[in-house]
């Protein structure tokens, strides 16, 4: 599998992400997989807001999050299905404002392939957006999936045999996410300036449709529940209500 970043100029809010992404990548070879930064997706629909007080900034992630609680360093979400710091409101490279995450990554990134599948003229192709996520216990950070499009983000090994005959009952290979992973490895996490990837000779299963459910665990059936609910259970938000 070979990842390359791609150097860019700086992406300005309201800009065309399809011809900013067709000029810094002027050909792609078929069964690709591009990554793309959430910011400059947010940034393409205008999900920004101004900058403001602390106050003005929790309320502004309360609204973008199911769930959320205070932590030492920010605020711990649930946010579109995925545990994530501050539901995804960010003010790093974001000259002065705030930028959230796109409003429909999935639906995105479906847009955007079709577009650039016609653009490149290619038979398969997916489009990954990603935005950093943290661990519990690990320092620094990691790419996720965010919305995805042209691949199946999951491959299921369960009822499969494993090398010495026992079947597997519990094993997924998150691919989305590995992608991803590799995808801000490269892209960086500074001044870098690469928004965009270019993966080649990945390991998926090109499709034409995908589910935007298929990364998700329900929260009671996740193996950290019970670190959540006691977190969750005393949080000062809920869908709906503010306090």
């Amino acid at each position: 599998m070979n990842v390359q970043p791609i150097k860019t100029s700086v992406f300005h809010e309201k800009q065309d992400l399809i011809a900013f992404i067709t000029k810094h990548v002027p050909k792609l070879k078929n069964d690709s997989v591009l990554v793309v930064t959430s910011k400059i997706v947010a940034l393409a629909e205008g999900r920004t807001a101004p900058l403001g007080s602390t106050k003005d900034k929790e309320k502004l992630i309360r609204s973008e999050s199911e769930q959320g609680v205070k932590t030492k360093y920010t605020w711990l979400t649930v946010a579109r299905g995925m545990l994530m710091a501050s539901a995804g409101v960010d003010e790093s490279n974001a000259d002065g404002e705030y930028v959230l995450l796109p409003k429909d990554s999935y639906r995105s990134a479906a847009e955007l392939r079709k577009k650039l599948k016609q653009h490149y003229r290619t038979r398969n192709l997916g489009v990954l957006i990603v935005d950093s996520r943290t661990f519990p216990l690990r320092a620094g950070a990691a790419g996720m999936a965010v919305g995805y499009a042209g691949f199946k983000g999951v491959r299921d090994y369960r009822g499969t045999p494993d090398i010495f005959g026992r079947v597997l009952q519990m094993s997924r290979a998150n691919i989305a996410d590995g992608l991803a992973s590799a995808g801000v490895l490269v892209m960086g996490e500074g001044k870098e300036r690469q928004p965009l990837a270019v993966i080649e000779n990945a390991p998926v299963e090109f499709a034409e449709r995908v589910s935007k459910k298929e990364l998700q665990i329900p929260l009671d059936d996740d193996m950290y529940h019970p670190f959540l609910k006691k977190s969750f259970g005393k949080s000062r938000r809920t869908k709906g209500k503010r306090k």
